[in-house]
């Protein structure tokens, strides 16, 4: 289990399966409310206290999840401290929202709420040196109703690298589309902003510029 604090209020929460097994509870028991995955939920929010200082006794949480196709489990854990009775917040109440993401589709689209969390996004991926056009040279990002839409295209499945990818990018799940709905609706009335290769251009042009020659 690798546990990472993403901002103040916000962990990740990496498990793998030899964590369950640890554990002894199963993916089964994760998607159904039970005794076995509030004591496991318990476990999580209790290492994260004392690995990270994450401390959410009185707050608020939320807990996102998703798996990928191998089975690795991403937890993104917010809290929140604006709960008026602290008495209200128990951790036998732990809920987990589930996520609708398909680790195995080809395209994804994110959503930003402005530039600079879309340059976040492109900083996070340059920072682990992660090679973005081994994944998918087909990124575009779109301009629509004041938000930014990243859609990336024609996904490769198959590099040793996706893994890595979707466990990077998971504190950006907390928007995402995924239907060619949305797409076409994008494609036909969002602005362009750049097309094609939008992750390695930003990463390149804003977020890791070439020095000038002379």
């Amino acid at each position: 289990m690798k546990i990472e604090r993403l901002t103040e209020n916000k962990i990740r929460v990496i498990v793998n399966p030899s964590d369950l097994e640890l554990e002894k509870i199963s993916m089964k028991d994760l998607l159904y409310q039970s005794s076995e995955r509030q004591t496991f939920l318990t476990h999580m929010l209790e290492r994260a206290k004392n690995e990270l200082g994450f401390e959410t006794e009185g707050c608020r949480l939320l807990i996102e999840g998703f798996s990928s196709s191998d089975d690795i489990l991403v937890f993104t854990i917010t809290r929140y401290n604006d709960i008026k009775n602290p008495n209200e917040y128990t951790k036998r109440n732990l809920k987990v929202k589930r996520k609708t993401f398909d680790a195995n589709s080809k395209h994804i689209i994110f959503k930003f709420k402005n530039f600079d969390d879309f340059c976040n996004f492109c900083e996070a991926i340059n920072n682990y040196n992660l090679n973005i056009t081994k994944i998918s040279k087909n990124s575009t990002l779109y301009l629509y109703n004041n938000t930014y839409y990243l859609i990336i295209n024609n996904i490769n499945l198959d590099t040793n690298l996706i893994k890595k990818f979707y466990s990077l990018t998971s504190e950006f799940y907390n928007s995402f589309y995924s239907s060619s709905e949305f797409e076409s609706k994008l494609i036909e009335h969002a602005k362009v902003i750049m097309k094609k290769n939008a992750i390695s251009n930003t990463i390149n042009y804003f977020i890791n510029p070439k020095e000038k020659e002379g």
